[in-house]
């Protein structure tokens, strides 16, 4: 697999539009390079077959390096910001977002299931 880094708020906004179009959502994963949850939800990613398969596009936010990027996504999608968190946009929302342990294939499963 191969993350996409996700760095300022025009990305984010192209992201929005894409997913307007995509079959798929897009997936975005926010990552604090210090925390030891957040390396394990990383390895999960890059481990899982929906990922790998490349079923779906998956951006990276480092936050510790982008903060404020982290915080106009939880502010665009009226989500708490957390971390690790995984979150999918489809259709310009986030349809699903999960965070710290609950990273998993269930997540993965419960989204192809919605959508």
């Amino acid at each position: 697999m191969s993350w996409i880094p996700l760095q300022d708020e025009n990305q984010l906004n192209e992201i929005i539009e894409r997913s307007k179009k995509a079959e798929l959502p897009l997936a975005i994963f926010k990552h604090s390079t210090r925390c030891g949850v957040s390396a394990g939800a990383k390895m999960y990613i890059e481990d899982s077959q929906a990922f790998k398969g490349g079923s779906f596009e998956i951006y990276y936010l480092d936050l510790i390096a982008n903060r404020s990027l982290s915080n106009k996504i939880a502010e665009t999608f009226d989500i708490k910001h957390e971390s690790p968190q995984l979150l999918f946009i489809k259709d310009g929302d986030c349809v699903y977002d999960v965070s710290h342990h609950n990273v998993s294939g269930r997540s993965f499963k419960k989204v192809l299931n919605f959508i």
